[in-house]
């Protein structure tokens, strides 16, 4: 097959994201998008080295892809809105694009234009800082981050029901949302301090009488 003069990265890394909805990064084919694109397959490797470095492209497109619907559901509205907003941006591209989101989590190797992960990052902790504060920021977008991931994985494994009821999502987020709210002691007041030694003087024989007069 020849090289069409069309092809790019851009046309190539599309076709993966099609793959990808379609299979699965499990079932990612270098072949398949080849011949999608009616390509010979080592049309591929001059753009793609090999899988890995595919994967991690579609891992970066996918960050891109969410920080833009976390930007739109954020945009103009005040810190505890945007952040619930946000993260109910964050449950449904989870639910929308389960491969998409699979990529996106997945380890892979940093690709040469890896920048949407950290730009995903930047955006999330300048939103949670407007309620945390610049010190307790990159800690609070952790823990959001943590706990949205862990009810989008329990959201898709369908485990939630009579028993581990859905509602304690909700109940999770209210709690994230508690503990940015409200300022935290001072470390030194949260110190336990050591109590105070005595000193052990000899007390003479004068001394001792002295005392027992009074």
């Amino acid at each position: 097959m020849p090289y069409p003069s069309k092809t790019d990265r851009h046309t190539i890394l599309s076709a993966a994201v099609k793959e990808l909805v379609h299979g699965g990064i499990r079932d990612l084919s270098l072949r398949n998008i080849a011949a999608s694109l009616d390509l010979a397959p080592n049309a591929i490797y001059r753009y793609f080295p090999d899988r890995r470095a595919l994967e991690a492209t579609l891992a970066d497109e996918a960050a891109r892809r969410l920080e833009l619907a976390l930007r739109k559901a954020a945009d103009g509205r005040e810190p505890v809105t945007a952040i619930r907003k946000m993260s109910s941006a964050y449950m449904k591209f989870a639910r929308d694009n389960p491969h998409l989101y699979e990529a996106m989590m997945s380890l892979h190797a940093p690709g040469p234009d890896a920048t949407s992960h950290q730009s995903l990052w930047t955006f999330t902790v300048e939103q949670v800082q407007r309620m945390a504060g610049s010190d307790r920021a990159a800690q609070a977008s952790v823990a959001l981050w943590a706990f949205l991931h862990g009810a989008a994985t329990l959201k898709a494994a369908q485990v939630l029901g009579e028993i581990k009821p859905a509602s304690g999502l909700e109940f999770g987020f209210e709690a994230w949302l508690t503990a940015v709210s409200k300022r935290p002691e001072p470390l030194d007041r949260l110190r336990i301090k050591p109590p105070t030694k005595r000193s052990h003087k000899k007390v003479s024989a004068r001394e001792r009488l002295v005392r027992s007069d009074k």
